[in-house]
């Protein structure tokens, strides 16, 4: 089955070629049942994965990469010489769903709390009202045991779901995701934060700041104890890190000078 090319940036592989062209990837996937996974790769999944190479293989695993982030898009066509455009989880969710309602796959949604659970399959609904929902659930916050983990396979398996979408946070739906390869037969999304968006529980960043690189800075500005650290530590070793690559070939010149 044909699946896009990956191009590597800072140990990763990030996947390539069009928004509409990773869609139909992850629905010829759901379509054929294949056990398969998504991550939707930004700042703050580079740094972990740089931290921990377990997690940088769990990245590295995944059947799609997609650029999700601005830094890490901007990163992959400057040292790639590309011309990709953003593939965004914010993004993907509905374009998933909408082509899952075209298509007549359904989908499965794993993750978050049970009223944002709630929230996202009224609005589905009235937005894609052929689009069967196969089930939901909202796994605890706690760390699940061996059983528990069992009774969620059977669960999606039992629903007969072609995608499931995953809401558990970074590098948490990441790792259930590795996890689940070969046990759920359905290509999983870790989607993140679009169950927010999607559910109008959060709000997204105007276009200008999204295509500025920017929404980070919005998002910190909605919640700034919660996620200050991840954005100003972070963000600040990513940048470091993009400039370490910029000059390298001018290191590299000036020795050979």
């Amino acid at each position: 089955m044909s699946i896009p090319r990956k191009a590597g940036v800072f140990g990763m592989g990030i996947s390539t070629g069009s928004f509409g062209e990773q869609v139909a990837a992850m629905i010829r996937l759901g379509s054929a049942h294949r056990s398969s996974y998504v991550c939707c790769v930004n700042v703050h999944m580079c740094m972990e994965a740089r931290a921990d190479p377990e997690f940088m293989a769990v990245v590295n695993g995944a059947d799609i990469a997609t650029a999700d982030g601005m830094p890490i898009l901007y990163s992959l066509n400057r040292f790639n010489n590309l011309k990709q455009e953003r593939v965004a989880g914010n993004d993907l969710m509905p374009a998933v769903m909408a082509a899952a309602e075209e298509q007549g796959l359904s989908v499965f949604l794993h993750g978050g709390q049970p009223h944002v659970l709630e929230k996202i399959v009224q609005r589905a609904a009235v937005d894609f009202p052929k689009l069967k929902i196969a089930g939901t659930w909202s796994p605890p916050f706690r760390p699940t045991s061996s059983q528990e983990r069992e009774e969620e396979v059977d669960r999606i398996v039992a629903s007969g779901a072609h995608i499931v979408l995953v809401r558990l946070g970074c590098p948490k739906q990441e790792r259930w995701m590795a996890s689940m390869k070969g046990r759920v037969p359905a290509v999983m999304l870790g989607v993140g934060g679009a169950f927010l968006l999607y559910a109008g529980v959060d709000k997204r960043a105007p276009r200008w700041m999204r295509k500025a690189s920017l929404e980070w800075l919005y998002r910190l500005a909605l919640e700034p104890r919660r996620l200050w650290k991840r954005y100003i530590l972070t963000n600040t070793a990513f940048i470091w890190m993009v400039f370490g690559e910029i000059w390298k070939p001018r290191a590299k010149k000036s020795k050979g000078d």
